[in-house]
C-alpha cells in the first residue's frame, strides 16, 4: 500500500475547495505521496480536525468569510502543537506580506493556477517528509 498525505483545505467557498482538489489531482508531483483531502468550511472545523491529528499540510483561503485564512493561520500557529505547514491562498500578490505576518510557509494567488499551486504544495509535502525522516 502506498503512503498517503492528508491535506486540510479551509474555505467557505466550495468552488475554491474544488479548485484546490483539481489543481492537486491524485498527487501534486511524482515524488510525493498520493493526497487525501479533508475539507472544512468553518474555522471551528479546522481546529477540530487539527486536534484529531494526522494533517500533513493545511491549505487556507485568505479570502474566506467570516474568518480569513490569514487569521486562522496565525491562530493555529499559536495554538496547535507541532502545527503542520500552511499554504495560504491570497487574493492578490501584494498580500504576500500578510501571508508572512500570518506565519504561512507558502502563498499562492487566487484563482488557483494549477502548476503554481501543485509546485507549492509538493514543496511543503517534501519538506514535511524530510523532517519526519
Amino acid at each position: 500500500m502506498q503512503p498517503t498525505a492528508t491535506v486540510l483545505v479551509y474555505s467557505d467557498d466550495s468552488n475554491t475547495r474544488e479548485q484546490v482538489r483539481l489543481a492537486t489531482g491524485r498527487r501534486p508531483a511524482p515524488d510525493v505521496p498520493v493526497v487525501e483531502f479533508i475539507e472544512c468550511a468553518t474555522p471551528a472545523a479546522v481546529l477540530t480536525e487539527l486536534d484529531r491529528g494526522g494533517i500533513d499540510v493545511c491549505v487556507l483561503d485568505g479570502e474566506a468569510v467570516p474568518m480569513g485564512g490569514m487569521g486562522v493561520c496565525r491562530q493555529i500557529k499559536d495554538e496547535v502543537f507541532d502545527c503542520p505547514p500552511v499554504l495560504l491562498l491570497i487574493g492578490r500578490p501584494q498580500d504576500a506580506w500578510l501571508a508572512t505576518w500570518s506565519r504561512a510557509e507558502a502563498a499562492v494567488t487566487l484563482p488557483v493556477e494549477p502548476v503554481e499551486f501543485a509546485s507549492a504544495l509538493a514543496s511543503l509535502l517534501r519538506d514535511k517528509t524530510a523532517l519526519n525522516a
